[in-house]
């Protein structure tokens, strides 16, 4: 454990508890990709199927169950709860496009060809872009709430907080895991325009909005 990884976890976290805050509290989930919770929700189970035969710590596993909890609860929230407020017109991206070409690429290029390998490297990918429907979401609306920016800003904190922890780990430790940081660089290149648009804009109070 590093800083770098901790602050990482810490804005993890943060996105999650926001988003579920705002559906919560909005009693909506207007502006919410629930195609791309789906694949945040997908992403947590193969990649922490080893709750189920190992302990690393306390904080390990608590983490792990509150992100698999939480990831439940947001589907469950867009999908059952509030479902009348769900934008199910402009949450139209193609999830199979990038579930099963994530999947092959599992099967194909992995640390160890194992069930719990694969759907831990099977996770590591689909994390990359499981972004995509909410993004592709906010283009075809053409703007997104303040709240929904917040929680994206923090999930790509969280990610590229995380490629520093690799280089920490790299020089420090001599840990190296090429699948996470080529997975983690494409994460954050897809937020970088968003990152942009969030410090030239919602920073200083205006909305935020995206070319359809």
């Amino acid at each position: 454990m590093n800083i770098f990884r901790l602050t990482g976890d810490l804005s993890h976290l943060a996105a999650i508890i926001i988003l579920l805050l705002k559906i919560w509290k909005s009693r909506s989930c207007a502006g919410i990709s629930g195609k791309s919770q789906i694949l945040f929700a997908l992403v947590f189970t193969t990649r922490y199927l080893d709750l189920l035969t190992s302990f690393i710590s306390l904080y390990n596993t608590i983490m792990k169950v509150i992100y698999i909890g939480c990831a439940y609860a947001t589907v469950y929230l867009i999908y059952v709860k509030f479902k009348a407020t769900y934008d199910g017109n402009h949450d139209t991206f193609r999830v199979e496009f990038l579930v099963v070409p994530v999947g092959g690429l599992a099967f194909l290029v992995n640390h160890d060809f194992s069930p719990l390998e694969i759907f831990w490297t099977f996770s590591i990918y689909l994390e990359s872009v499981a972004i995509l429907p909410q993004l592709f979401m906010i283009s075809k609306t053409g703007e997104a709430e303040t709240i929904t920016t917040h929680y994206l800003f923090f999930l790509g904190l969280y990610r590229a907080l995380y490629l520093i922890n690799w280089i920490w780990r790299y020089y420090f430790e001599g840990f190296f895991d090429m699948i996470a940081i080529v997975a983690g660089i494409v994460q954050t290149i897809l937020y970088c325009d968003f990152f942009y648009l969030y410090v030239t804009k919602v920073l200083k109070g205006k909305k935020l909005s995206l070319p359809a």
